[in-house]
């Protein structure tokens, strides 16, 4: 008789489970627990077939309690036991944050021990809420008892191995998928070129990669945005060419790392080229692209076609407001990007962390210490933010390179939290800009502690016992960084012409023109001595000798040779511009009357008839 009335009752929710799953499948999650109300409603009783569709949709909606409800109703119609209802309670909680709920689920059937597929939701839904520990400690209690590994369990574990930290366990899992005879299966490989590339295994991942027999898009845009996240930008655009040459056509996902990589190098006809392309394919309401492409041509000096794209985006996110605001402050506009700060403020957006940063960072390189400080403030204040060390390292820097050193010190001494590298860094950088070397010292001692092995704090405390002549404390920090194996950076600078992109190092002698650059050099170093001989520069000498063969020079003597005059030259530089060069390229656009634009690792700089748009403040 029971069998009757559940066979009675699977007749008249057979229709029903037919739109249920029709909507699920469409993701009208909201239109699938309507209907399911409806059916409830209408008397018709739901079964085993009807709460998969229903639970799905509560997941997408991220609906906790509707998701109970329905859990009760689960357990009120007897279906508690079906592995496929199992399965969606347990992936139900988790999508909804609610783990351990979904443990309970799982620990309460006692079929869903023996059952892949139970054993992979929950996996997935540990992954998913950073559970790292324990989705490893599933996955052996899965092999422990002979439950069945299978593709499906692998996808759902590779992901918590993308941190370098965990790469042991993702490299054995790629063993454990080679013996399963798995590793084959497209998907599989997908998420380990994935995992490769994040973890900054790039060979590995390459390696993969070219092994892969057919490559599909999703294949494509693995390795292309494992590249651009390695800052690998002219493989990415190498990959794109190979891409479109086997006819994969570019989805968002794709053009966001080549956009990426075109603002690292500045390349903004490639960037033209990818805007086209975006505006064929209708994906100008992206706002995943249009942020890229507002950075794209940010970086690559066209601020003006950046506010462009930020102004007819038809939603603006709080990402694409904050790379605004970075925009301006990168190019040294201050009182812009804290203007579209407020205007972002009215326009009904609530700021965040990251926002802060960037606006925090804008005040600080452009000197608006009060304006930054009081943005510092309401961030507690008004928006109930607590700052993290970023927000700290922003606020030393503010106070550093307006010259209130101590000011800063004693800013960091009363910190809530412990300073770190970031704070005592910004603290050093601004003791090398006023030349503040017992204070550096305090805080190299601090910030090589935090960070023993980032170069760049033993190169900034080298040029401060080099500006001070301290010829005991230069020796000292060489043989520190011998001593750590430290090898310097090689300085470079380039510039595009004519569709090709010209490279310096220091010193380079290697290109083409090389002749030709050195002697254009030597007339500009000769009519900039002749402006210092008649006029009282304190960097006589210097800016025509100790530095002459740096990178920068060398591109600035190169464009010039090679355009017509009166055209605007870009010059993009992978380190910081020294400052002797920044007083040459000052000198020299006053002598030819040339808008130089440098792009440095921190911002730009617009030269022009003998000033900078930074007014030294860098």
């Amino acid at each position: 008789m029971a069998t009757g009335r559940s066979l009675v009752r699977r007749v008249a929710s057979t229709p029903w489970n037919a739109r249920l799953r029709e909507l699920a499948s469409q993701s009208l999650f909201s239109e699938s627990i309507t209907l399911y109300r409806s059916m409830l409603r209408s008397g018709s009783s739901p079964d085993a077939f009807s709460y998969p569709f229903t639970l799905k949709s509560c997941a997408a909606l991220s609906l906790p309690v509707s998701g109970q409800q329905l859990h009760c109703h689960v357990i009120r119609e007897g279906c508690v036991a079906e592995p496929f209802v199992v399965t969606a309670l347990i992936s139900m909680y988790c999508k909804c944050g609610l783990v351990e709920d979904a443990r309970k689920v799982f620990d309460e059937s006692t079929q869903s021990h023996q059952l892949g597929v139970c054993y992979n939701a929950l996996i997935s839904g540990y992954t998913a809420n950073a559970k790292v520990a324990d989705a490893a400690c599933l996955f052996r209690t899965m092999k422990e008892r002979c439950v069945s590994v299978d593709s499906v369990t692998m996808l759902g574990l590779v992901p918590v191995c993308t941190v370098p930290d965990y790469i042991w366990f993702g490299m054995s899992l790629h063993g454990q998928c080679v013996k399963l005879g798995i590793d084959s299966e497209l998907a599989v490989l997908n998420s380990f070129i994935t995992m490769y590339m994040k973890c900054g295994s790039v060979e590995s991942g390459r390696r993969l990669f070219d092994g892969v027999p057919v490559k599909g898009l999703i294949t494509w845009n693995a390795v292309m945005s494992g590249c651009a996240q390695n800052g690998l930008a002219y493989d990415v655009l190498e990959l794109y060419e190979e891409m479109k040459s086997y006819g994969v056509r570019p989805d968002p996902v794709t053009l966001v790392s080549v956009l990426s990589s075109c603002a690292h190098l500045g390349a903004q006809r490639i960037g033209q080229e990818v805007e086209k392309l975006v505006e064929a394919n209708g994906f100008v309401s992206n706002v995943f692209v249009s942020n890229a492409l507002i950075s794209m041509y940010a970086r690559c000096g066209n601020l003006a076609k950046a506010r462009g794209v930020f102004d007819v985006m038809p939603v603006r996110s709080l990402v694409s407001w904050t790379a605004m605001i970075g925009c301006y402050g990168m190019h040294g506009m201050a009182e812009t990007g804290v203007k579209l700060f407020d205007d972002m403020i009215k326009s009904g957006i609530r700021p965040d962390k990251t926002v802060f940063v960037m606006v925090l960072s804008t005040c600080s390189h452009s000197g608006l210490t009060e304006k930054g400080l009081e943005l510092f403030d309401a961030m507690k204040r008004e928006y109930k933010l607590e700052p993290g060390p970023e927000h700290y390292s922003c606020v030393v820097d503010l106070l550093g390179r307006a010259g209130r050193i101590d000011e800063a010190m004693g800013f960091i001494e009363s910190m809530p939290i412990e300073p770190d590298g970031a704070v005592w860094g910004a603290l050093l950088g601004a003791c090398k800009i006023h030349k503040n070397v017992d204070m550096a010292e305090v805080a190299f001692a601090k910030v090589i502690e935090f960070e023993p092995m980032n170069i760049g704090y033993y190169v900034l405390m080298s040029n401060i016992y080099t500006d001070s002549k301290n010829q005991e404390g230069i020796w000292r920090i060489r043989v520190m960084m011998r001593e750590r194996g430290f090898k310097k950076e090689p300085g470079y600078s380039y510039v595009e012409h004519m569709g090709r992109v010209h490279l310096f190092l220091a010193g380079d002698r290697s290109h083409e023109q090389t002749e030709e650059v050195y002697r254009m050099l030597d007339e500009l170093e000769a009519s900039v001595m002749e402006i210092e001989g008649n006029t009282d520069c304190d960097r006589c000498g210097e800016v025509s000798s100790s530095t002459r063969e740096h990178s920068e020079r060398l591109a600035v003597a190169f464009a010039i040779l090679n355009t017509s005059p009166g055209a605007e030259i870009l010059v993009i530089k992978n380190l910081r511009v020294c400052e002797d060069c920044h007083v040459f390229i000052k000198m020299v656009s006053k002598i030819v009357d040339r808008r130089f634009v440098v792009r440095d690792a921190s911002r730009f700089h617009y030269f022009e008839d003998g000033l900078c748009s930074c007014k030294d403040y860098w």
